[in-house]
């Protein structure tokens, strides 16, 4: 049967390319066929795991991390855990070939499976070119507005089907505050708690520099662990910088040097205003992309 949406949606510069781990193997299969059934946990429930990693001159970046956070993200969920190995070669299988002019994103996706019936999980790879609004982005920065979670910053510690610190599928809410944000003419969102400490974006870590450090809000309170964020801090300590993880209040962002929402894909995008104030950075961007080695040219 024909895919419903054409082979033109999947005509993109380069190929869209996507595998998944057969009985442990990896392959790649023709990205206009059915990867997944109807039945399938991930789809019906968002009950499964993910990570999304750079692919940036046809190299995956920080894989080692990654795979490390979807073991622990596996085990918050009560899932197997993932056969590192096999996600390697799948994820090198997805990214071979790969041009080096081109940034992409690679989604490796595992399910917990058929519902209601018994099974292996589902466990996929997707690598697309990243957007330009995303590039976009990490290049001249973005507005951001500051939403309530809901919960107090010590909840997700103490109640974990909460899945704090869980890169889960559900990110129904994390979609929901970004279109929130959007709404009101910024770009992405940072959540606080309710006892007004800043926790994180819904697809980032805060990263704010006072003076010659670095900070970022402690895993304590329930929030992902940044995979680029500790990549940051390290290279940053090697280049002289101090870096700590410390409660953030709304306060601290307006006060600081300059403030990043980081991830593995757009990298560290500067935050150029909070609740439609402006805010500059000090000149700091360019190092932080440095320190990432993100800059081009």
């Amino acid at each position: 049967m024909a895919s419903r949406y054409g082979r033109g949606v999947f005509d993109t510069d380069p190929p869209l390319v996507v595998g998944r781990l057969l009985d442990g193997v990896p392959e790649l299969v023709d990205p206009t066929q059915p990867v997944a059934s109807a039945f399938d946990l991930g789809l019906v429930r968002g009950d499964g795991i993910f990570e999304s990693l750079l692919v940036r001159h046809g190299a995956v970046r920080g894989l080692s991390a990654h795979l490390s956070r979807m073991a622990d993200s596996a085990e918050r969920l009560g899932m197997p855990a993932p056969d590192r190995s096999a996600w390697a070669s799948l994820a090198a299988a997805c990214a071979d070939g790969w041009p080096s002019e081109t940034d992409g994103v690679l989604k490796l996706v595992m399910t917990r499976g058929l519902e209601g019936l018994p099974g292996p999980p589902t466990c996929l790879a997707t690598l697309a070119p990243v957007a330009q609004e995303t590039l976009r982005q990490r290049r001249q920065g973005i507005a951001v507005r500051q939403l309530c979670l809901g919960v107090a910053s010590d909840e997700r510690a103490r109640s974990p089907w909460l899945l704090g610190g869980a890169k889960s599928l559900s990110y129904a809410v994390n979609k929901a505050a970004l279109r929130h944000a959007e709404g009101a003419g910024a770009q992405d969102a940072v959540f606080v708690s309710t006892d007004g400490l800043v926790l994180e974006g819904p697809t980032s870590t805060v990263v704010w520099a006072s003076g010659h450090a670095l900070h970022s809000p402690p895993l304590d309170s329930g929030i992902l662990a940044g995979t680029t964020q500790v990549e940051l801090f390290e290279r940053a300590e090697h280049d002289g910088w101090s870096t700590v993880m410390v409660p953030t209040t709304p306060p601290d962002l307006v006060a600081a040097d300059g403030v990043w929402l980081v991830s593995s894909v757009r990298g560290a995008a500067a935050v150029t205003s909070i609740d439609g104030v402006p805010r500059g950075d000090a000149g700091l961007t360019p190092i932080v992309h440095r320190l990432l080695d993100l800059l081009d040219g």
